[in-house]
């Protein structure tokens, strides 16, 4: 298992879906230095269905993801 990259400040990565609070994929990957990126956590979440349900995990439509990077650009600047 990587270590948690301590440079990232959580507040910055958080978003809300639907009334959720999230974390992106990506963001988690950079969280926990995964050498693969998003590949790593994706295959974690495949590989254990059981240990992701929907409560933690899923999938954002394009215009979520959309709206979600016009925010973070946004914040960015």
């Amino acid at each position: 298992m990587y270590g948690i990259v301590e440079n990232i400040s959580i507040k910055n990565i958080i978003y809300e879906i639907r009334g959720k609070k999230i974390l992106l994929d990506n963001d988690l990957a950079k969280l926990y230095g995964c050498k693969n990126g998003t590949k790593e956590i994706n295959q974690a979440v495949k590989n254990n269905p059981n240990k992701f349900s929907e409560r933690y995990c899923f999938r954002i439509s394009e215009l979520e993801y959309l709206t979600l990077k016009s925010k973070k650009l946004t914040s960015n600047k």
